[in-house]
């Protein structure tokens, strides 16, 4: 017997059509039940590998490089720390708040500490009648969750106690990501859009986000905007850098910085690739499209640079891949290669711009531009989303499961779809971290004294030197 369940993700249609999942109802062992694709399988734990590469080492170097020497340990260690910490909270609630039915805003608990997880339990990929192993599908999505609070920390380097990161973590990961992750990509699944009165029963279960037609391939929303708008939130909470503006503060070591984007670079092809969850020709588009967005983002950001300041630099051309990577992963299922290029080069400007010019205006202590990088380049990607996905500019169009068939396409509903994703991930997120950071203060307080930042989180938080 069939025991079906509600799981979900990105999707292939909109409202009540379908959009394209990350994952759909997971099914209990039956004579009937399809046989998940070795190939597919094989496929989905390499991606797993390689955003874990993305995270440890890639974002930890990336961060650890643009820090000063005297805090290189303590950025590895809050990033090496939250991931680990954050595997054991998506086994034991984590993964069923965010994909087992519950209402629009989060799930159940019919995965608590994994119950009813079993090696035949299926999961749904983009195509009817087509699963892998519900194993490989938790494994995978363990890793979007573990950079996810990751990537906040660099917001507030070089000033801030690891116990407050350890504290905050697990209240921003409980009430924020989980949240927008089952809102975004909660959804029966391919297989229960039958016809019309199914498709419009199965979105009515859905998330908030995905009745409201928001697309959001890989992480867009649930992952960048959400994460950059959180940091942005701690840097202003938590305060400026004792000498910020008045002491320079550069990145101590440039080669870590190229190596982290490097390997954030190779593992953002697990991250954007693997969210198809198939091994086929559409995979081979998310890939040229994340690597066409990511070079002419480089590329945007550092002829930009050389233009206003006379030289590009490592920092910047590594900053301005990690913008096209960000600003691709919402967009890099929905749109061509010319709309990927014009999705990088837009981020590459905007989010110089943002780390540039807004940054400077309002005068916040962003350490490593997780806001300006990130929120930005996920806002920027998910708005453009709506623009090439549109067939008559190369993009997919979005799908409908009912018809099996490219759906009609406006342009104007869609980005109405994307605004929806967009402010509801700044709010959302931006109220549980402060929620979030006051609550860390007043228990153990937010940040380490003037003496303890001027000798360095390093010795002060780990009693360890990176350099010797």
């Amino acid at each position: 017997m069939i025991r079906s369940r509600l799981f979900g993700t990105t999707g292939m249609a909109r409202t009540a059509l379908a959009l394209l999942p990350l994952l759909a109802p997971a099914l209990g062992y039956a004579q009937d039940a399809p046989v998940p694709d070795k190939g597919d399988t094989a496929w989905m734990l390499t991606a797993t590998v390689l955003v874990i590469l993305m995270t440890i080492p890639g974002l930890a170097l990336f961060y650890g490089g643009m820090a000063r020497s005297k805090n290189v340990l303590s950025l590895l260690m809050q990033v090496f720390m939250i991931f680990s910490m954050i595997a054991l909270l998506w086994a034991t609630y984590g993964y069923s708040l965010a994909f087992t039915a519950g209402n629009a805003f989060i799930g159940g608990f019919d995965r608590l500490f994994m119950q009813g997880m079993a090696t035949d339990s299926l999961a749904a990929t983009f195509s009817k009648g087509v699963y892998i192993p519900e194993y490989v599908y938790f494994v995978f999505q363990l890793t979007f969750a573990a950079i996810t609070p990751a990537l906040i920390v660099g917001a507030f380097a070089e000033r801030i106690k690891f116990g407050a990161v350890l504290l905050f973590t697990v209240l921003w990961f409980t009430f924020s990501y989980l949240p927008i992750a089952h809102m975004v990509w909660f959804w029966a699944g391919p297989d229960a859009y039958t016809d019309a009165d199914a498709a419009a029963a199965a979105t009515a279960g859905a998330g908030f986000l995905f009745q409201k037609g928001a697309l959001d391939f890989a992480g867009g929303t649930v992952v960048h905007i959400n994460a950059g708008i959180a940091g942005l939130v701690g840097a202003i909470m938590i305060g400026k850098r004792i000498g910020y503006r008045t002491t320079a503060m550069p990145p101590h070591n440039l080669p870590l910085v190229m190596v982290g984007a490097s390997l954030l670079w190779v593992g953002w092809f697990g991250f954007n690739v693997g969210s198809g969850l198939e091994a086929n020709g559409f995979a081979g588009m998310v890939f040229a499209n994340t690597i066409l967005a990511t070079a002419a983002a480089a590329l945007a950001w550092s002829f930009a640079e050389w233009i206003h300041r006379g030289t590009p630099t490592m920092l910047g051309a590594a900053s301005g891949a990690v913008a096209g990577l960000v600003a691709i992963t919402p967009a890099c299922g929905w749109v061509g290669p010319m709309g990927a290029i014009a999705i990088g080069l837009v981020a590459g400007l905007v989010c110089l711009w943002a780390v540039a010019g807004l940054k400077s205006k309002f005068g916040y202590d962003d350490s490593l531009d997780v806001f300006g990088v990130h929120c930005v380049g996920g806002i920027v990607g998910a708005l453009l989303t709506a623009v090439f996905c549109s067939p008559a500019l190369g993009g997919t169009g979005v799908y409908d499961y009912v018809a099996n068939a490219v759906g009609e396409y406006s342009m104007a509903g869609q980005f109405k779809a994307q605004l929806w994703g967009v402010v509801v991930s700044l709010l959302w997120s931006g109220i549980v971290a402060a929620i979030a950071f006051k609550i860390v203060d007043l228990v153990i307080g937010l940040r380490v004294t003037e003496e303890q930042e001027r000798e360095g989180l390093d010795t002060v938080s780990h009693g360890e030197r990176a350099y010797n």
